[in-house]
């Protein structure tokens, strides 16, 4: 059996419910080690359909907390969360980038506003079911109020959605499952009769859900048709608008059978936003894909200084951390250069920083650079490669 994360000492503590079991185990955990728990059900969304599970999830979290005898307060945070994160999220969708909504989420929302809702109903420290950890107290030559750690089930770590989170509200927070793997939770589950023991985990966008991402995004970005084209400039199609693309991406772009083309999958390598065209390669690792370098901003540290400027980093989640060297610009950017060229870094996403098991801290991917490479119809690959983020 794995063993509990540490929990601080016992007081009163409010858990985020979202219906799932990962919650449902946290709040378990906090009442077995002694603190006075209360769950908050909260909603980010408030357009009901075939798609939104949210009364089903509310439901499931209120039947845990009758199980559990603990009261559920709930909330609403839809106004807040179209204002702070859905925006963002269409105006970098709308420029060509490819942001993601959850980490912005956690710092406005979560750990933001619902954070502050949260300690109004007496809280003196909240909890989620995230899958990391918070090492509580001031320490080193930093002395922030607490470092956030990469959870001991490596492949459910969240570390990643976390880093933009301020100190001071980590300091507040328990993560109860940072030190389980997703079996040992469900099976806690199970044996305490929680329902939601074998529910099946959420997936995608938490305001999108299971639905068609581009019949989603439809609704809300224009579609600006332009063309596609391959790195040598040749047009081989059209696309219904930068938006509904990503790099990488090899699926949904209707170029089977091309006159003249090998008989291999098409990849997405690059947007030209100031032309409107797609730039396409047959190969997974064309050099269009590969970035060796890329620079970052608006960049939130969890540290007072850097230990060293050499660490790893993450630009997805789930990605194993990549060697990597950090400068600052004096544009207020930090360039990236990496150890070894990686594949489809993405403007618009985040570049998360580790030295270990300790997130240092990250920013939104604004350009990348494929280094010395030969030039694209004029365009050198740095500029094709970075075009979606100047």
């Amino acid at each position: 059996m794995g063993a509990m994360a540490p929990i601080p000492q016992p007081g009163t503590v409010i858990a985020a419910m979202s219906g799932g079991v990962d919650s449902a185990v946290a709040a378990l955990l906090l009442l077995r080690a002694g603190h006075r728990v209360q769950g908050l059900y909260m909603s980010n969304w408030d357009e009901e359909d075939a798609y939104c599970t949210s009364a089903e999830d509310f439901q499931d979290a209120r039947r845990v907390c009758d199980t559990l005898d603990i009261p559920l307060h709930t909330v609403s945070f839809a106004a807040q969360y179209r204002e702070r994160v859905f925006t963002h999220f269409l105006a970098e969708y709308a420029a060509g980038r490819t942001p993601n909504p959850d980490v912005l989420c956690n710092r406005e929302i979560k750990f933001g506003v619902c954070l502050e809702y949260m300690r109004r109903l007496g809280a003196e420290r909240i909890a989620t079911g995230h899958y990391a950890r918070v090492e509580h107290g001031a320490h080193g030559a930093d002395q922030m109020p607490a470092w956030l750690l990469k959870a001991r089930d490596t492949d459910k770590d969240q570390s990643y959605f976390l880093h933009a989170v301020a100190p001071a509200a980590l300091a507040m927070t328990i993560f109860p499952l940072g030190e389980l793997r997703k079996a040992e939770v469900r099976r806690l589950a199970r044996t305490a009769g929680l329902g939601v023991h074998d529910k099946r985990d959420s997936t995608g966008i938490c305001f999108i859900g299971e639905r068609p991402f581009a019949d989603f995004l439809a609704r809300y970005v224009a579609r600006t048709p332009g063309p596609i084209e391959t790195a040598e400039g040749r047009v081989v199609g059209e696309h219904a608008g930068l938006a509904f693309h990503t790099l990488g991406q090899r699926s949904g772009l209707g170029l089977g059978g091309r006159r003249g083309a090998a008989d291999a999958p098409w990849y997405v390598a690059a947007k030209d936003v100031a032309r409107n065209a797609l730039i396409v390669v047959q190969s997974e690792n064309h050099p269009l894909l590969m970035a060796a370098s890329f620079d970052v901003e608006a960049v939130h540290w969890l540290a007072e200084a850097l230990p060293h400027r050499e660490c790893g980093v993450k630009t997805r989640y789930r990605q194993r951390d990549l060697p990597c060297r950090l400068d600052a610009s004096p544009d207020g950017r930090w360039r990236v250069t990496l150890r070894e060229p990686a594949r489809a870094v993405t403007p618009g996403q985040y570049a998360v920083f580790y030295d270990g098991d300790r997130c240092l801290g990250g920013g939104v991917i604004a350009r990348t650079f494929a280094g010395t490479e030969p030039a694209v119809r004029g365009i050198a690959y740095n500029d094709a490669i970075s075009a979606e983020g100047s």
